[in-house]
């Protein structure tokens, strides 16, 4: 995280500060000085500061999700491509093993049934 925090920083000095931006760094200060965070542990990792990145250079906050999900997916597939070739892993983390349906046909969105979960 210390690396992507000077970039945040350089990128910082370029496109300016927004108020925005202002308080995820205050809050940034906060974890690093209080206790509280110290004592848990608990650190701006780095989606934190490619979050404020993106929020600096104009991207949607609704792209955040898709845009650290893109980063990562190198290791996933070959993570991946290693489970399903490698013989020699005789064990499978449950949760990496899709149990659903092989196939299933695409609902416009638009035609979807709304699920309630209690």
């Amino acid at each position: 995280a210390k690396l992507i925090k000077k970039v945040a920083y350089e990128v910082f000095e370029q496109t300016g500060l927004n108020p925005k931006l202002e308080i995820a760094l205050e809050l940034e200060r906060i974890a690093l000085e209080e206790d509280y965070f110290i004592s848990r542990k608990l650190y701006p990792n780095v989606d934190f500061y490619s979050g404020l990145i993106y929020q600096a250079m104009g991207y949607p906050t609704d792209y955040f999700t898709v845009l650290f999900a893109l980063g990562r997916m190198p290791g996933w597939l070959a993570q991946w491509e290693e489970m399903v070739t490698d013989e020699s892993q005789k064990i499978a983390r449950p949760r990496q093993i899709y149990t659903g349906p092989d196939e299933r046909p695409y609902v416009p969105i638009e035609s979807r049934k709304a699920s309630v979960t209690a």
